[in-house]
């Protein structure tokens, strides 16, 4: 089941971050966790998800990926913050 999402991955609390959209959010995690493809993520070890909003259609998930990455760092944390103050790694809900 495709379902559009945005999504922020995490090194580790307050690490680096980075923002990404994806129709496939449970695949797309787990790329990253296992470093599977050659990226930013990879580079830098954002393997926690950390942040997850899911969307009707997939135009709008990708104008929220972009409004959240032009924000600031601070934006960014406080969206972490709002949805998963303890920065849990969120994936583990996903496969459920």
């Amino acid at each position: 089941m495709r379902e559009p999402a945005v999504y922020i991955m995490a090194s580790r609390r307050n690490g680096t971050l980075y923002v990404g959209v994806t129709s496939n959010l449970s695949l797309r995690a787990w790329q990253h966790r296992e470093a599977t493809l050659p990226s930013f993520t990879k580079q830098y070890g954002c393997k926690m998800l950390v942040w997850y909003e899911y969307h009707e259609r997939m135009d709008e998930a990708i104008a929220r990926e972009k409004q959240i990455k032009s924000g600031s760092r601070a934006r960014k944390l406080a969206l972490i913050e709002g949805m998963n103050p303890n920065w849990r790694d969120l994936y583990e809900e996903l496969a459920l």
